[in-house]
């Protein structure tokens, strides 16, 4: 196929859970670098430092700094262990991060304007599985009440974007299909349903997502590839993620929405 002919696409790249400490400084640089030569853009799903500390933040910044795409990224819930969230975002946002938190960000990439709204969003459970917010600790009642909210602010933050595709960038689950592996149990705390509502609402492509860490891990980023297309269904996609000491070692498969079209990599 000539090269003028050949459809556009976006090669989106991706990665959770990066829990950067000490032990792990400097294991995803040689990656990171190397980027542009199988994507166009990294997003960050959340959990990007280990305990939320200026220190863990200082090692993220040089993992990420000065890479060869664009990074739009989310915290997750180890990113405010320490209440810093606001000092590591703005850290990040000085290294030219588009740092995501109710909001959406407008890319153009190869000649498709690719929107990203994120958030970092939060427990609420799922059908068959519901959360419990008015039990346990305060911390347990506000990460079950910040699912729904985070969901309203993701759908909101979609609608704002004009563009020819959609992605939703979050921490917590928006589906139960992607926490196989993760004892039952703990479902509710994983993730909130309102939040795929919110995904399909705002008719994103592809949603991306960490948070859960039960089928076994990979340190590599993963790649997804979308054409020019308008929406038809969302797929989401859990991302690899780097083990913490509490985790174990491995490769995930991403698994689709269910009504997703052939699978995470999203080829609508």
């Amino acid at each position: 196929m000539p090269a003028e002919s050949a459809p556009r696409s976006i090669r989106i790249a991706a990665v959770a859970d990066t829990h950067l400490r000490p032990a792990v400084a400097g294991r995803f640089r040689p990656d990171f670098l190397r980027l542009a030569e199988h994507a166009d853009v990294l997003l960050l799903a959340g959990d990007l430092t280990e305990g939320g500390t200026l220190a863990d933040a200082d090692l993220l910044r040089a993992e990420i700094a000065d890479l060869p795409v664009p990074v739009v990224a989310v915290l997750g819930n180890h990113d405010h262990d320490r209440r810093l969230g606001f000092r590591i975002s703005a850290q990040l946002s000085g290294i030219g991060v588009h740092m995501l938190e109710g909001t959406a960000v407008t890319l153009e990439l190869n000649g498709i304007r690719l929107g990203v709204a994120g958030v970092m969003g939060g427990s609420g459970g799922f059908p068959g599985y519901p959360g419990t917010p008015d039990e346990g600790t305060e911390e347990h009642r506000t990460r079950m009440r910040r699912g729904p909210l985070d969901a309203e602010l993701l759908r909101q933050s979609l609608d704002t974007l004009d563009t020819d595709v959609r992605v939703a960038l979050m921490h917590f689950s928006p589906v139960i299909d992607t926490l196989a592996g993760e004892p039952p149990r703990i479902y509710p705390g994983l993730g909130c349903h309102a939040l795929g509502e919110a995904v399909d609402a705002g008719r994103a492509a592809l949603a991306v997502h960490g948070h859960a860490h039960g089928v076994p891990n990979s340190v590599a980023p993963q790649a997804e590839s979308l054409p020019a297309m308008s929406h038809t269904r969302s797929s989401v996609a859990r991302m690899p993620s780097t083990p913490s000491p509490r985790h174990k070692r491995g490769r995930p498969e991403p698994t689709p929405h269910a009504g997703s079209q052939g699978g995470a990599a999203a080829h609508l």
